[in-house]
């Protein structure tokens, strides 16, 4: 692991961020009402995940690009499951804005919201051999997307 500037790591935050800064003036229907019952263990999981990850995804340069090996793939496959993420929130922007479809899969992944950056993040850290990321992104993915299947769940509950 190297201590240095994360160009591609700022990238990602950006792809990150941008959608999220946006998502709070276009918040599903009834948002409000499940937030209030978000599971406080996963809700600390998914905070300290969210802002040790952050932080490390900047701080290493271990993540920027590097000649071309067999690792490469790893940066490549993260690098489209956030292309993937961006297509999830263009997609949810341009729906009516419901709690379902704020939770939804796409492609099969299940609520892809939660899912992708987490999934990103991670082979992010597998490019990059830096487990420090690898252990924020684990803790973020507890709590983050179990938050996120609670509220799916949820609403699986109330259609029934």
């Amino acid at each position: 692991m190297h201590l240095g500037f994360s160009y591609v790591g700022l990238i990602y935050l950006v792809m990150l961020m941008l959608p999220n800064i946006i998502w709070t003036k276009n918040q599903p229907k009834d948002y409000s009402k499940y937030v209030g019952n978000e599971n406080k263990v996963l809700l600390t999981l998914e905070r300290v995940g969210e802002v040790s990850a952050s932080c490390v995804v900047l701080v290493f340069s271990d993540f920027n690009i590097k000649p071309w090996s067999n690792w490469t793939w790893w940066l490549v496959a993260s690098f489209l499951l956030m292309v993937l993420y961006e297509v999830y929130w263009v997609r949810y922007f341009k729906s009516e804005k419901t709690m379902r479809d704020f939770y939804s899969s796409i492609f099969g992944i299940p609520v892809a919201g939660a899912t992708l950056p987490v999934m990103a993040f991670m082979l992010l850290a597998v490019y990059g051999r830096n487990i420090v990321l690898a252990v924020a992104v684990f803790i973020l993915g507890i709590g983050h997307i179990g938050i996120h299947l609670m509220h799916r769940k949820e609403l699986e509950t109330e259609k029934s």
